[in-house]
């Protein structure tokens, strides 16, 4: 596409951003420099053959290159490193509050405690609330293609936490892990009191979005392009303002839509779909929050909406919201 509201406009917008998985804001190069912190090798001959690497077939293909690549993350400082880099680019990028999803079954798996993981995360959230003036906090996704009891199992160790997350998500393959499995470990989810979300509707089926409305109580369906498929549930999304984090660029890289010209963000939002644009695993997908606004080739009153969007979707208190509105307006005068 080409045209449309520049770069630097869509930076001025205040926008949240819901839908960023901060194990893929990991850039070469500062895998690399963990690495050799760490002591960690990793199969990739240099920074410049781990990005040669970045041309998926399809969402499995990503996921065995982003697993490798999240073994350099080991330590308090790591994970706080890690954040601190993508916060520092999404508030040059216009994001004001973020909702920053986190993977820890897959770092229980590299034997590292889960507090390390939420410790060095909020310490960069903490940070950015003071550099920026960011909101924010985190949300524990379920790794999906694991066992169920392995989702339950880490829940309840971070029970005694509950107040350090906003909530919890369900990522990863979605073909073949419909949500219904994760039904217990959602309503004891809602029992701590989390808000809920789900990847649902990107690889998998528009039935995996209703039922992650209807069996897991879901708020916020995270991509949910293919609810186009079923028209009845477009209708239902547009009524009960359900919201859903689409990205662009990763529907284009992962290859659940052909090009980038023929993304369906419009189709949603003509259909009244609050639909917001997110960056899902920037460093993986070519770009940050405002790189896919821009992809779209956006009007000004459609760059605008999709912003206004992400705040109101946002699970930010309602102080919080009017604020971040208030500002957009102004920004739009």
């Amino acid at each position: 596409m080409t045209g449309g509201i520049g770069l630097d406009a869509i930076r001025a917008l205040p926008k949240a951003e819901l839908h960023l998985h901060v194990e893929g804001t990991l850039e070469p190069q500062l895998a690399f420099a963990l690495a050799q912190r760490n002591g960690v090798a990793l199969p990739f001959a240099s920074v410049e053959d781990l990005r040669a690497r970045y041309d998926f077939t399809d969402l499995q293909s990503f996921l065995d290159l982003y697993y490798a690549c999240m073994a350099v993350l080991r330590t308090r400082k790591d994970f706080a490193d890690l954040a601190a880099a993508y916060l520092a680019r999404a508030h040059a990028d216009g994001v004001r509050h973020v909702e920053m999803f986190f993977d820890p079954q897959v770092h229980l798996g590299n034997g590292i405690d889960v507090d390390t993981v939420i410790d060095g995360l909020r310490d960069a959230l903490d940070d950015a609330r003071v550099r920026y003036g960011m909101t924010g906090g985190l949300i524990l996704c379920f790794v999906r293609d694991l066992p169920v009891d392995s989702a339950r199992a880490v829940l309840e160790s971070v029970a005694h936490r509950a107040g350090d997350l906003i909530g919890v998500g369900l990522d990863s393959a979605e073909v073949g892990y419909p949500p219904h499995l994760f039904a217990e470990v959602y309503a004891r989810a809602a029992e701590l009191g989390l808000r809920r979300v789900a990847h649902a509707g990107e690889e998998g089926p528009a039935a995996y979005v209703t039922e992650s409305l209807d069996v897991l109580g879901v708020e916020r369906i995270d991509h949910g392009i293919r609810c186009l498929e079923d028209p009845a549930l477009v209708e239902r999304l547009a009524r009960e303002r359900i919201p859903l984090t689409v990205c662009p660029l990763s529907n284009v890289r992962l290859r659940a839509v052909d090009a980038i010209e023929a993304h369906p963000i419009r189709a949603l939002l003509d259909a009244g779909v609050v639909a917001t644009v997110n960056s899902d695993d920037p460093a993986y997908f070519g770009g940050y929050v405002g790189d896919n606004y821009a992809a779209l080739a956006l009007t000004d009153a459609e760059a605008v909406l999709l912003a206004r969007n992400s705040i109101e979707a946002s699970f930010a208190s309602d102080a919080r919201k009017a604020e971040l509105l208030a500002a957009l307006e102004a920004a739009t005068r």
